[in-house]
């Protein structure tokens, strides 16, 4: 799949604002040092789709991004490191938390994790309450060019066998990318594709 057009719909902290167009929709959360707007731009070929800081915790709303007139990708607020009070992560963990539980559009969700690092337990806690809530969700592993090949592969494979060890039974689906280099940019799309396919042909 080709992104030709992609377009900033709605910005918003309250589920019910957001579109009410019956289209597939996709939703991009990790910790807020991850490189989620890198990859988020790098998926839609644009340079600032989504908003990139070197202050972690920039995105503080639900965006709607409507991609070829045919899905929603949605950009979530980071959760982790973002330099806000603890009252406001607070609000932000409602209205996400309201996000996955309400919203009926959404398709899947994708957790971004940094290749380079061990399993945080916040993103572990995470992907958990995805699971017991029935949330359909893959993997996304970010920044795969700060690894050597052999690095990342063991990286992946160690990841993938603490989540078995921990709650799961299988790993989940999960794909890797690198932001400046495009790497998984096709697979990423190819994926979306995919299930969006699967949606008008009634088998999900």
């Amino acid at each position: 799949m080709k992104v030709k057009k992609a377009e900033f719909i709605i910005s918003n902290t309250d589920v019910s604002k957001c579109p009410n167009e019956p289209i597939p929709e996709y939703a991009f959360i990790g910790r807020s040092n991850v490189g989620k707007s890198s990859l988020i731009n790098m998926l839609t070929s644009r340079k600032s789709l989504a908003k990139i800081s070197g202050r972690p915790g920039k995105t503080q709303l639900i965006n709607h991004f409507k991609i070829n007139d045919s899905w929603f990708l949605v950009d979530l607020p980071g959760y982790g490191y973002a330099r806000v009070s603890k009252s406001t992560k607070k609000v932000f963990q409602k209205f996400i938390t309201n996000y996955f539980e309400k919203r009926m559009q959404l398709v899947s969700a994708f957790v971004l994790v940094d290749c380079r690092h061990e399993p945080q337990k916040i993103d572990m806690e995470f992907m958990q309450w995805l699971g017991e809530n029935q949330i359909p969700f893959s993997i996304i592993f970010t920044k795969a060019d700060k690894l050597k090949p052999n690095a990342l592969e063991r990286n992946i494979n160690q990841y993938l066998e603490t989540l078995k060890q921990d709650v799961w039974e299988e790993a989940p689906h999960y794909l890797v990318t690198s932001s400046s280099s495009n790497y998984g940019k096709e697979e990423v799309l190819k994926y979306i594709g995919q299930l969006n396919q699967m949606l008008k042909n009634g088998n999900t």
